[in-house]
């Protein structure tokens, strides 16, 4: 009989402390779980967005407010960090927004990649250009597009970054032409020549006569050696303003024959020959 109710006393003490192993296991496992809970609701990107703030963000990524101070165009606006970079820590590598969602109303901005000339959403007007681009460039400047197909040169057929290798700057012509003649020395092509027009070329008229010589010549000498007035005169002062035009000998000299001489001989250069070469 003894021996029958220590076994159940036993049995009895079994029960209860396994019941309390696994109550501490059950309370352990809701402790963990509340906490997972928490950590969860506490660290999603929505709860972020709307705590943190700007000054939250410079803490440890420091450049990019200085990028956009320095060189951020339109981009240094009161736009927060937080309204382009989503979510903290981001879900993915490169959280940049798609510039569509905030430039629109323009051909250019229809434009896809556009991270592969504005690298840097923070300086958006440091463009890196790639090579042989046109079509793009043409979006916003399409008069120098018109320009060199109406007035076709061996600039026609290059594409703008051929010359234009960084965003809104002009190289110099002598990278890639000689100069016409030892004189010339300023590096001034763009007096004469446009660069969307090479050939259509336009001078002042004090254009030197030497630049004109460095094409023309055996006019020229024909000029310096004559002993004539036109042997003082720049080139420019009769043919003015536009290249290869040439003008009237009435245009200075009036009629200075007879109407019969002049009836017989129409062409003045029949007795004077070339302007550059008088025969008096």
């Amino acid at each position: 009989m003894l021996s029958t109710l220590e076994d159940k006393y036993l049995k009895i003490q079994f029960y209860q402390k396994n019941g309390e192993r696994k109550m501490k296991r059950l309370t352990l496992i809701c402790i963990a779980l509340t906490i997972s809970a928490s950590l969860i609701l506490t660290f999603t990107p929505c709860s972020l967005a709307a705590e943190l703030s700007n000054d939250d963000c410079v803490k440890c990524h420091t450049q990019p407010p200085a990028d956009i101070a320095a060189n951020g165009g339109a981009h240094k606006t009161e736009v927060t960090c937080m309204e382009c970079q989503e979510g903290h820590p981001p879900t993915v590598r490169d959280n940049v927004p798609a510039c569509s969602s905030c430039h629109s109303g323009k051909a250019h901005y229809e434009l896809q990649n556009c991270l592969s000339c504005h690298n840097n959403p923070h300086t958006p007007l440091i463009l890196h250009l790639a090579k042989d681009i046109t079509g793009p460039c043409l979006t916003c400047h399409q008069e120098q597009g018109v320009l060199l197909q109406e007035n076709k040169s061996f600039h026609s057929s290059m594409a703008c970054t051929a010359c234009h290798q960084e965003h809104a700057k002009i190289p110099p012509c002598v990278s890639c032409h000689e100069p016409h003649s030892e004189t010339m020395v300023q590096a001034d092509c763009s007096q004469c020549h446009q660069a969307h027009k090479p050939l259509a070329v336009v001078y002042n008229d004090s254009t030197p006569s030497e630049s004109c010589g460095s094409c023309h010549d055996e006019a020229l000498s024909q000029l310096n050696a004559s002993k004539t007035k036109h042997q003082a005169l720049l080139c420019a002062a009769c043919h003015k303003d536009t290249h290869k035009m040439v003008p009237s000998c009435q245009s200075c000299h009036d009629v200075p024959h007879s109407a019969g001489m002049m009836k017989k001989f129409p062409t003045c250069g029949e007795c004077h020959n070339t302007a550059h070469d008088l025969n008096l």
